[in-house]
């Protein structure tokens, strides 16, 4: 959501940044929705200042024995009163057409973000570690080759189970899944400055307009009967904590962690990544998400960034962080760094993380302010949100880069006490 005022006040910069996103120009519709609602306000307003004075009128005209004119008034004022009635439901239309035309269109990007139309316009920040090698002379098997060889991955069952896009995990695997999600939130709440939280799986609309998946992603979320929605991403019940609150400036930045299962429709995906655990409609994932003050918000995605860089170091798995460019950013982001892991199976980098920076975006769409101490009205904090990070992925890339010739996995050092000391899964 954005502020009309400042768009008002700078048209062409909203629709050169929008262009930078390959969306149309929007300013002038904008302002136009917003001068029918300032128009209709203005006469509603004169209507209530004439109302105030006829109703005077009507006293003088009965004190002075006037009793036609008296009832001209009172006729009059009647008259106003009904306008202004039907006059309060048309402006709560107009905002509302307002609100929605800016409901759908995507956050601005920053300045420093390139610009692209897509991921191959990506920019590389850097790279750490070296791609593993390995002593047997085969190629590398995929995660999915590895896991049905031991019998801990079925497909086949969860198929029967739930259909495609779903998977079983047992034995070593499943314990396996189970040791990353924990690794990780022990690491971000005692070594990075998380507190961990457990929130509800389901969620009202009002939150998912917050965050931004709706209205314009609707078609992406599992909805139930009772008119809840399976959450995509922790993402959307940790950063509504603060909707519709005004913090003090000591309570920043709130730093949050969650360790959930997440649900996506995958409405938009037919055909990709159909094999495997790639792509799936439920996975768990660590979520990290900042609120903090605009000043600041820029600096804690770096940090953010770092956090969840932490989880892959301490796994020993190599990886590249890309700048996204404008045009493969996320709906509600300003700045964007995805870390992409390497695969060895599939010999190639894939996503494992997403951190972005949305400004004051969301923080307008579920009013959430804070109040600087030296400042008599509070003004909109700033948001961020980070993988820190798909366990699902992060179980893939440890099967792949730490497969063995004869088909085991070596478990990676920093995971064996969460795997009651075990070396090797096979």
């Amino acid at each position: 959501m954005f502020d009309i005022r400042w768009i008002r006040e700078n048209p062409e910069a909203f629709d050169q940044a929008l262009a930078k996103r390959g969306y149309e120009a929007s300013a002038a519709k904008l302002i136009a929705l917003d001068d029918s609602r300032r128009s209709h306000i203005t006469k509603l307003q004169d209507a209530q200042e004439r109302r105030n004075a006829a109703s005077k009128e009507i006293g003088k005209a009965k004190g002075s024995g006037d009793d036609a004119r008296a009832q001209e008034l009172i006729d009059e004022v009647a008259q106003i009163k009904a306008f202004i009635q039907s006059g309060e439901e048309e402006e709560r239309k107009l905002i509302a057409n307002l609100e929605s035309a800016m409901a759908v269109i995507p956050n601005l990007p920053h300045d420093d973000v390139p610009q692209g139309a897509d991921e191959a316009d990506n920019v590389l920040l850097k790279t750490h570690g070296d791609r593993p090698t390995f002593s047997f002379n085969e190629a590398p098997k995929e995660h999915y080759e590895l896991g049905e060889a031991l019998g801990d991955m079925d497909f086949a069952a969860a198929a029967k189970l739930s259909g495609s896009r779903f998977v079983v995990l047992k034995g070593q695997i499943a314990r396996l899944e189970r040791a990353l999600g924990q690794f990780m939130i022990d690491l971000h709440t005692q070594e990075n400055g998380y507190t961990e939280v457990s929130p509800p799986l389901l969620v009202h609309g009002d939150p998912l307009y917050g965050t931004g998946q709706l209205p314009k992603f609707g078609e992406d979320l599992f909805k139930t009967t009772t008119d809840h929605y399976l959450i995509p991403t922790a993402e959307v019940p940790l950063t509504n904590l603060v909707a519709g609150e005004i913090l003090t400036e000591d309570q920043l930045p709130l730093r949050v962690t969650a360790l959930t299962y997440c649900f996506r429709s995958e409405a938009g995906s037919a055909g990709r990544d159909t094999r495997g655990m790639l792509r799936q409609h439920q996975f768990l994932k660590c979520e990290l998400v900042s609120v903090t003050k605009p000043e600041d918000s820029l600096s804690e995605l770096e940090r953010m960034l770092g956090c969840a860089e932490k989880v892959l170091q301490k796994l020993g798995l190599h990886y590249r962080v890309m700048t996204l460019c404008s045009g493969d950013m996320g709906f509600g982001a300003r700045k964007t760094y995805d870390i992409e892991v390497w695969l060895p199976g599939q010999d190639t980098y894939r996503e494992i993380s997403s951190c972005s920076v949305c400004g004051d975006f969301q923080a307008r769409r579920m009013n959430a302010r804070y109040r600087p101490a030296d400042a008599k009205h509070p003004v909109h904090v700033h948001t961020l949100n980070g993988s820190g990070i798909a366990v699902g992925r992060a179980l893939i890339a440890v099967l792949e880069n730490y497969q063995n010739g004869d088909g085991t996995i070596t478990v990676p050092d920093v995971l064996r006490p969460y795997m009651g000391g075990l070396e090797k899964i096979g």
